[in-house]
């Protein structure tokens, strides 16, 4: 019987009893357990008694669920896992993470299962156990003889779980069936193995979980020589005919990750107490060769699901070349003409340029059409991380080089070996760690944080920033030397304002890309929306366009031409500027120079007089600004 007590929520104090069946959990009318706590789904949860064991499920919540046992925290949001076997002593945390309602789970054994096992060993008594084993000449030539059996079945679960099972057959003869449970990262234990005895019928090999209660509940290994007294009349039990049963866990440690379940069904009591000591003894060995397995074959499906990750994004990537890179001006051309020199080459490459000029896309171009596209492209955001993360993103760490490091991790360097490392705002970088990088650059070597060895690395290394490093440099903040080994070959990426002809390829490239995803149907740009798309100046590069461009193509009606309303305000400010000024008739070229006075004083009053940013505005350089301001007399 399961017993869920209201521990926190508005129902405090409140308790649930839960039999057979399944009961509801929320604040819904239909709920089977109706809690009022607003922030709780109409049917949250619901708990459920399947195969002899209360099961605790999340029905698709709207805040999710957890399940906190001891100190572990389990997820029950769909992230991983919908449902959770229950323990006795589990909470459930139900709704909001910042005050959820939590519920403590009381699980009673059935009074028919309380009756005393004939013996039980627990784990402290496991060394004594197998002492007394290997102190007899012939018990110990047995379990040396089985145990070689084990070890020589491989590193595959299967042959192993079946090795295993051959040996319990040759040591205890009086075994007719045999099942291995394994426990899961919620211990949720399943049946992966099941054998009959030969000549023994196999149609109910399942094992009962009515044992493996008794075992968890004991901690120990239990012997019960009149199964359906002792442990009730359970379906298991009663159905397979089960005369008497040992129960051997497989530790991992101090965790119980498994079960050995031996069952007689020929005779009554006829496991005695040397069966059950022998059993644990040999349990104790093959638990270290099915625990091996199992590391083996979660690394096998993690290795098999990398290499078809790694498979489809080389599939995908390989597709690109420079024709992804949008532009045919005269300033685009000469990006190309670099690039294509500096491809095949093993040149570290430093690109400037300002935030959405397409530095990334740039560098992966480089890396996809050179003679390393058959390893990886990694790309690391140095301003993104605080120092100490950074520090192990890039070198990796091992187990125990700092709290929270609980198993090694390997480092974009590392991971990238035999590639392409693109590191992103380097400027950004702290002098400790440009001191590192700058190893990395001259020894070709990585030294995780907490290892005694470096280790060897063929790297190329793409670095990128928005800023000037020469000023860097000259203020302090970037190391010369690293400075010297990034230069090798510079590469400056224009601003959109500097390739304006560029922007209508641009613009309907992103079009037609947008239309595609989003399922649009849009007949284009008008040519009035498109000329004030190529005045606009696109502080934010060509990152700014094609946002701008998937806005439109959203905000679009179907069928329609994207016109100068659809454009944003910022992009729509020129409109309508010429009945704003007021230019007295004149000359054209007096007209002219009245709109362009006004446009530099609004430009000027923007920007709070600060001509550098008023000069990026305009698209012209600080001195040409200067020009004009003297012009008009405007200094």
């Amino acid at each position: 019987m399961l017993t869920l007590e209201v521990q926190q929520g508005e129902q405090q104090g409140e308790r649930f009893t839960v039999e057979h069946g399944e009961a509801t959990i929320g604040r819904g009318t239909t709920a089977v357990i109706q809690l009022s706590d607003f922030h709780l789904s109409s049917e949250h949860a619901a708990v459920a008694w399947e195969e002899e064991q209360y099961i605790f499920r999340d029905l698709r919540s709207t805040n999710g669920s957890m399940v906190l046992r001891g100190n572990r925290r389990i997820a029950v949001d769909g992230s991983e896992r919908w449902e959770v076997p229950l323990q006795d002593g589990d909470r459930l945390m139900l709704g909001d993470p910042a005050s959820p309602v939590i519920l403590g789970c009381n699980i009673e054994e059935d009074a028919d299962s309380e009756h005393q096992v004939v013996a039980k060993k627990g784990l402290k008594e496991l060394p004594a156990l197998a002492d007394r084993v290997e102190s007899d000449p012939a018990g110990l030539a047995t379990l040396y003889r089985v145990l070689k059996r084990i070890g020589a079945s491989g590193i595959e679960l299967g042959p192993v779980l079946e090795a295993t099972a051959a040996a319990i057959f040759e040591v205890l003869d009086r075994a007719t069936h045999i099942n291995i449970l394994l426990a899961d990262d919620v211990d949720r234990f399943t049946t992966v193995y099941g054998s009959a005895r030969e000549g023994e019928a196999d149609d109910t090999t399942r094992a009962s979980r009515a044992v493996l209660r008794r075992v968890q509940k004991e901690q120990a290994a239990v012997l019960v020589s009149n199964a359906p007294e002792e442990l009730g009349s359970s379906e298991s039990i009663m159905g397979a005919q089960i005369q008497s049963t040992i129960g051997a866990p497989l530790w991992y440690g101090d965790e119980l990750r498994g079960l050995i379940q031996v069952d007689n069904r020929a005779s009554p009591d006829v496991f005695d107490e040397g069966d059950l000591d022998f059993l644990v003894v040999l349990a104790a060995w093959a638990s270290l060769s099915i625990e091996n397995a199992r590391l083996y074959q979660r690394l096998s499906v993690a290795e098999q699901q990398v290499r078809e990750e790694v498979s489809f994004l080389k599939e995908r990537t390989l597709k690109r070349s420079f024709a992804d890179i949008i532009g045919e001006s005269a300033a685009m051309k000469s990006v190309f003409n670099q690039l294509e020199r500096v491809i095949d080459t093993r040149a570290t490459i430093h690109i400037e340029g300002e935030t959405g000029t397409g530095k990334e896309l740039v560098a992966s171009a480089v890396h996809y059409q050179g003679k390393r596209r058959d390893k990886l492209f990694v790309a690391s955001n140095c301003a993104a991380l605080p120092e100490n993360l950074l520090e192990s993103e890039l070198f990796g760490h091992t187990k125990g080089a700092f709290t929270g490091a609980d198993r090694d991790k390997k480092g974009l360097f590392m991971v990238a070996d035999g590639g392409t490392l693109f590191l992103d705002e380097i400027a950004d970088m702290s002098l400790v760690l440009q001191a590192k990088i700058l190893r990395v650059l001259q020894e070709g070597e990585v030294r995780p944080l907490g290892a005694t060895r470096a280790k060897i690395v063929d790297v190329r290394i793409i670095s990128a920033t928005n800023k000037n490093l020469e000023k860097e440099v000259e203020a302090g903040r970037f190391r010369q030397d690293l400075y010297y080994r990034l230069h090798v070959f510079p590469l400056r990426l224009p601003p959109l304002r500097e390739r304006r002809e560029d922007i209508p390829l641009l613009a309907r490239h992103f079009i037609a890309k947008y239309v595609a995803e989003i399922k649009r149907d849009v007949a284009g740009i008008s040519q009035e929306a498109l000329d004030q798309i190529v005045t606009y100046a696109w502080p934010g590069n060509v990152r700014e366009l094609e946002n701008e461009i998937q806005r439109l193509v959203i905000t679009c009606d179907d069928a329609g031409f994207i016109q100068p309303e659809h454009l944003s305000p910022r992009i729509r400010q020129v409109e309508g500027i010429v009945d704003r000024i007021g230019p007295r008739r004149g000359t054209l070229k007096e007209m002219i120079e009245q709109v362009e006075r006004y446009l530099l004083r609004e430009a000027l009053r923007e920007h709070g007089g600060n001509k550098t940013r008023t000069a990026a505005t305009l698209g012209i350089t600080r001195e040409g600004l200067h020009k004009k301001l003297a012009k008009f007399g405007m200094n």
